[in-house]
Formats: structure tokens, C-alpha cells, sequence
């Protein structure tokens, strides 16, 4: 793990990659790390997220600056354009059902092939998915995902890049650390090694590449 400034963390951030972003509603959002994608004017990604926020804040603002090509999320329902886009093929958007999302997230860091839900069955969801059936109940295969980058936020890590979150800011943040090739994270302070307890670490050090600390360009 190594501390650095935003700007060269997202440097490791290609045009055309997929990301993972932590966070609901821009709680547990890495805002400064967006900033700073958008500053670097990276383009053509693939978002991963719970959301996509609103069009002024959060994800939101990857959306509005037109990044990404493609979103992989289970709510647009606050933010008009990313609805505008989609409505005007301008924005490929694959909604997910959000438990169903996670999970397959978790998948992917735990080095499963996908999960069965019962999730979508019935519905449009299952359109050219496999139906696996089990003691006469039918579940969907939905593949494991992971992602080349993940964004995360956390509330404080020590110096060898132990985490720990802070409330519903945990939401998605602790999973997509599991998930990706590389997890760039922002904190709001950096600690002693040994500050955060051996019960309080959410995501070991091991899991995570960068630590950026939050407002710092």
C-alpha cells in the first residue's frame, strides 16, 4: 500500500476500464477521487455502483461529463441524465436488482463463478440468462462480477492500508475492495498502525493498492 496524492492515484486509471464506486446517494462516495477523474478527463468506462446519485454530486457528475459509456447499477431513478442519456442511446445501462448486484460483486471477490436467485424469474431479467432448477424451484445463473479498478471510501486507515468504515457509508465499499484489480481508496485521515484495533478492521491492508486522503490534491 502507498499514500498519494489523487492525482497520481487515478493516473493508473485508463480510458476504456471498468470501475467499481462505493456508496448510495453519494453516502460513502469517494468524491475526491471523481474529481479528480474528471479533471483527468478519463473517458469510455464502465461504472459499477449502487447508483448513479445525482446529476450535481457524487457518480452523478461522471454521467452528466458524459465518461462513461456503459453503467452497471440498480438505481438511476434520481438523476435525470443518466435517464436522458439512456432514452437517447447515448448511455448503455444495465439495471440490476440491488441484492442481486451485490452478490454478484461478492462473487467476483471471492473467486466464484456467479450465484442463483430467484430474483427475476418470470420477468424480463431472466431474457437470455441460464434457468437452473432446483427441488422444483428455478433460479437465474447470474455471473460473478468484478472490475479492473475499484474506487473506495472510508472513513480512516493506518499505514499499512487497514480500513475501517463509518456507518451507512460501509454500504457498498467493503465488497468492491474484494472485487477489482486495483482499489484505490480515500480516507478522511490516515492513523498509527495499530490506531485501528484488530476487531475494527473491515478491509485488511492487503487488499488495497492506494490510500488517498480526502480534499488532498
Amino acid at each position: 500500500m502507498k499514500i498519494v496524492k489523487a492525482e497520481e492515484a487515478i493516473s493508473f486509471v485508463n480510458n476504456g476500464d471498468s470501475i467499481m464506486i462505493g456508496g448510495f446517494l453519494t453516502v460513502g462516495t469517494p468524491e475526491t477521487l471523481i474529481d479528480e477523474l474528471i479533471k483527468q478527463n478519463k473517458k469510455d468506462l464502465t461504472i459499477i455502483c449502487n447508483d448513479t446519485s445525482f446529476e450535481d454530486k457524487g457518480i452523478g457528475r461522471l454521467i452528466y461529463h458524459k465518461l462513461a459509456k456503459k453503467v452497471i447499477t440498480s438505481h438511476i431513478g434520481t438523476n435525470k441524465e443518466t435517464q436522458r442519456q439512456y432514452i437517447a442511446k447515448e448511455l448503455e445501462v444495465e439495471l440490476v436488482p440491488q441484492g442481486t448486484l451485490i452478490e454478484q460483486i461478492r462473487a467476483g471477490g471471492v473467486g466464484l463463478g456467479g450465484i442463483l436467485t430467484p430474483t427475476g424469474i418470470g420477468t424480463v431479467v431472466e431474457e437470455g440468462k441460464q434457468i437452473i432448477e432446483i427441488d422444483g424451484k428455478k433460479y437465474i445463473l447470474e455471473k460473478a462480477i468484478k472490475a479492473k479498478v475499484a474506487l473506495v471510501k472510508a472513513k480512516r486507515a493506518d499505514h499499512v492500508g487497514n480500513l475501517q468504515f463509518a456507518y451507512t457509508a460501509k454500504n457498498f465499499n467493503p465488497i468492491i475492495a474484494m472485487a477489482a484489480d486495483l482499489v484505490i481508496v480515500e480516507v478522511d485521515e490516515i492513523v498509527p498502525t495499530g490506531a485501528i484495533g484488530p476487531e475494527e478492521v473491515e478491509i485488511p491492508g492487503a487488499l488495497v493498492d492506494y490510500v488517498v486522503v480526502r480534499g488532498r490534491k
